[in-house]
């Protein structure tokens, strides 16, 4: 199990340094990334809430660079394209994340597994669905599909593979906090707490890293 973000790198992007990137494809997040990696990610999860304003909320800085922050900072709710991507090693069959799934909404993982019921992360034509049955839980690549191929889990399994995903998550928070100390310091505190929100992690894990 990964977190994953689902990458979609527009052309001409010049406010810091990123690593190109297929269009739709999907970057494990780790504390393994490159540089240009984390700068393709932050790129990545700060143009999923790069929206103009309405409502309360401010409209947008004349600076290139705040205009393109300014949905991370000041949307109650931020939103990060991607979600947890499964791989059975012994079938090669995947799980991948849906049209709509996001990393913010991670631990729906923890809920499925303490109380029951079903995920779904997608809808036509690729619907990815995780379900738990007892003491199983059963990923179904696309619900679609009658034949879909599938992944089961006992609980236990799946519990420590949520535990890896958020060690991932926490480390790739980790480094990106000093990532954005050498690319962009006078955004260090806001742009950590807006990405730890985006990820669900605890803004705390973050603010000693400085």
């Amino acid at each position: 199990m990964q977190p994953v973000l689902e990458i979609n790198t527009p052309d001409g992007f010049d406010l810091w340094p990123v690593a190109k990137a297929e269009p739709f494809g999907f970057l494990p997040l780790s504390g393994e990334l490159s540089s240009a990696e984390v700068g393709t990610a932050v790129m990545r999860i700060a143009g999923c809430n790069d929206v103009d304003p309405d409502g309360d909320r401010p409209p947008r800085p004349v600076d290139p660079l705040d205009s393109f922050l300014h949905g991370l900072l000041t949307f109650d709710n931020v939103f990060a394209a991607g979600g947890l991507r499964v791989t059975d090693n012994s079938t090669g069959i995947t799980f991948l994340p849906g049209c709509c799934d996001g990393l913010e909404d991670w631990r729906d993982w923890h809920r499925l597994v303490d109380s029951g019921g079903l995920l779904g992360f997608g809808h036509d034509p690729v619907s990815p669905v995780a379900e738990r049955l007892g003491d199983t839980v059963r990923l179904t690549v696309n619900a679609e599909q009658s034949d879909s191929p599938v992944i089961e889990l006992s609980l236990t399994e799946l519990r420590h593979l949520l535990a890896g995903a958020e060690r991932d998550l926490a480390d790739f928070l980790a480094l990106t906090a000093h990532w954005l100390l050498e690319h962009l310091p006078g955004h260090w505190a806001p742009v950590t707490t807006a990405l730890a929100r985006a990820l669900d992690l605890p803004a705390l894990a973050i603010s000693q890293e400085k």
